[in-house]
């Protein structure tokens, strides 16, 4: 094995560690904003609420679901109240969906409570190591996208 393989081996056991971690944390977290939400549909209020209202397809392509998956989360997010379809005024054929006033307080409540969560585990971390994390995850999300 060569040298740089070890770097991609230890990538890649840290990443599904941290992987596993995010994903029962995600089921915590959409529980906390209603008892019924999918571990799934959470990671939508995240994105609704940083960029506002988008179409399904978008929202869809963002998280590399298909039509049929992002239908059904976004119809189990409605029905709880949580986001809203309207129509989209660019073109009268489509729906943008929106977090709604519940959606936003419920997810606001638990966001801060899981920002409190990360400043407490990292609270021995420098801030430019915090800085740090953060801009190299966006890059490595950055070039998944790609």
């Amino acid at each position: 094995m060569h040298g740089s393989d070890q770097e991609f081996l230890a990538l890649e056991r840290e990443l599904a560690v941290f992987l596993r971690r995010a994903r029962a944390s995600s089921g915590e977290m959409a529980r906390e904003v209603h008892p019924d939400l999918e571990p799934a549909a959470y990671g939508l209020l995240v994105r609704l609420d940083e960029v506002g209202p988008q179409r399904a397809t978008e929202l869809a392509g963002y998280f590399g679901v298909g039509k049929a998956t992002m239908s059904r989360q976004l119809h189990a997010l409605e029905d709880l109240g949580l986001v809203a379809r309207e129509p989209d005024p660019a073109d009268g054929r489509a729906f943008l969906v929106r977090i709604t006033e519940e959606g936003t307080a419920r997810f606001g409540r638990v966001r801060d409570a899981r920002r409190e969560r990360y400043v407490r585990k990292l609270a021995n971390w420098d801030r430019r190591e915090i800085s740090e994390l953060a801009r190299l995850l966006h890059q490595l999300n950055a070039a998944a996208e790609s």
